[in-house]
């Protein structure tokens, strides 16, 4: 849910009129409207080239899965694993656009350690490609956006450890 609605639905909820604080909270949102679009764009365009780098060095970094036995191993799996990291950037990419975690909460993240637990995946792994998309994105991203963008990466990555 957006700045904007949670203001509303609070305010009615109430039956008042939107406070001083609620009003400059929104005028705020919108304000960042522009760089959290330059954001998703960003993201969203290079998605490909997010992923692939980063799967390269989630798998120099942890050489354990994609050996056998590893969750990531074989090319089924490998793929499996790029797709998982390509929801997850998704998922970014619609908290930037809403400046909120909520989707990202609700879409995607109730249920996924219990998900993983019972898949036999390592957490831990699916913890660290976030991260190698996050360093990849973020020498992607215009340094004046990197803060907005990293702050979304880093609650993904805290929800999965």
């Amino acid at each position: 849910m957006s700045i904007v609605t949670k203001a509303i639905v609070n305010a009615d909820a109430e039956a008042r009129y939107l406070g001083p604080g609620e009003l400059e909270r929104i005028k705020s949102f919108i304000g960042s409207g522009a760089a959290r679009l330059r954001i998703a764009e960003t993201l969203t365009g290079a998605r490909e080239t997010i992923i692939k780098q980063a799967g390269d060095r989630l798998f120099q970094k942890r050489p354990d899965i994609v050996s056998p036995g590893g969750n990531a191993y074989g090319e089924e799996m490998t793929a499996t694993c790029l797709r998982d990291m390509d929801y997850y950037l998704r998922l970014i990419t619609y908290g930037v656009v809403a400046g909120d975690v909520t989707p990202i909460e609700e879409i995607g993240l109730v249920g996924v350690r219990e998900m993983y637990k019972s898949l036999g995946t390592d957490i831990g792994a699916v913890a660290q490609s976030v991260r190698e998309m996050k360093e990849v994105a973020l020498g992607l991203i215009a340094s004046q956006d990197a803060g907005e963008a990293a702050s979304y990466f880093d609650y993904v990555i805290g929800a999965l450890q």
